[in-house]
């Protein structure tokens, strides 16, 4: 729209100025010709716009790709002062019985996957350890440490993540040793998860069949949620307050409020007889007393 009214001022200023010279007003095949001629000469400057635009935007990918290497350097520097932290607190968690079968439970991702006998196994897992690779890009390491335990024979199972050269991710894992009849992710298909619990996956399975899953290493959600969501701070989940008790005191909240209303209908009957009295009735003295009484209760 902007070009053709553009050619069209343009149309009419040559007119007007050959019509002042007296001279012959421009033809149609002329104005045309001046018309493509001006369609011609935007398009080259839309062009030249685009490449220029093409240049830019090289530059700014450049500058991302040196931010990237740069954030990569920062991390990696981090990521080793980091791990005397990561140490001194898994020595200090060690202190604390349960505290990472309780932090997997307070977890709602975690939780989904996790059956009653997953829970049992998980009382004897001590230590959860997530590194990651030098380069940190290629991938990571978790390690789940056992005591002895009725469920299988290994004191470590470990879960790894790859990226090749290509970009392709991979992922192995420990095989997990079971002892006689306590295979649970065998009982997985067997055995109802908890009421109220859903699960990532259609079918129901152990948290222990995530060890031999490798079929989509690079969407791991279990995975990525102990690297990224626990592994950094496992205590926030650890101090999640239990459900039951937030209920408890919530219905204590409850009987407050009801005692509360109950003193305030009391006030108002109080005032309703004294209402009373000044309009020359009386009340008998006893009726005053259980409202004294009650009203004391409280203050106790």
């Amino acid at each position: 729209m902007y070009r053709t009214d553009s050619v069209f001022t343009l149309f009419i200023y040559s007119q007007q100025y050959f019509l002042h010279k007296n001279a012959h007003p421009i033809s149609s095949l002329s104005f045309n010709k001046i018309k493509t001629e001006f369609n011609l000469s935007s398009e080259k400057e839309q062009q030249e716009a685009i490449e220029h635009i093409d240049e830019v935007q090289n530059e700014i990918d450049r500058l991302n790709e040196q931010a990237s290497e740069e954030i990569l350097k920062v991390e990696q520097k981090y990521n080793k002062l980091r791990q005397p932290f990561f140490q001194k607190r898994s020595e200090l968690i060690a202190k604390i019985p349960n505290f990472w079968v309780t932090t997997f439970v307070n977890h709602p991702q975690v939780s989904a996957l996790l059956g009653e006998e997953d829970e049992e196994a998980l009382h004897y897992l001590t230590r959860v350890e997530v590194t990651e690779f030098e380069d940190i890009k290629s991938g990571y390491r978790i390690d789940f440490y056992f005591d002895e335990n009725p469920y299988f024979e290994n004191k470590i199972l470990s879960k790894e993540f790859h990226l090749n050269e290509s970009g392709d991710p991979s992922s192995k894992s420990t095989e997990i040793k079971w002892k006689a009849g306590k295979d649970l992710t065998k009982r997985a298909s067997q055995t109802p998860n908890k009421a109220g619990k859903k699960r990532q996956h259609e079918e129901p399975e152990s948290f222990f069949t995530w060890f031999t899953d490798h079929s989509d290493a690079g969407a791991d959600e279990l995975g990525e949620v102990v690297k990224d969501d626990i592994w950094p701070n496992p205590l926030q989940y650890y101090l999640v307050p239990d459900m039951d008790d937030e209920e408890g005191e919530g219905d204590d909240d409850d009987d407050d409020e009801e005692g509360l209303e109950d003193i305030d209908e009391e006030g108002d009957e109080d005032e309703g007889e004294e209402d009373d009295e000044e309009d020359g009735e009386v009340t008998p003295v006893k009726h005053f007393f259980p409202t004294i009484v009650k009203l004391s209760l409280p203050f106790l």
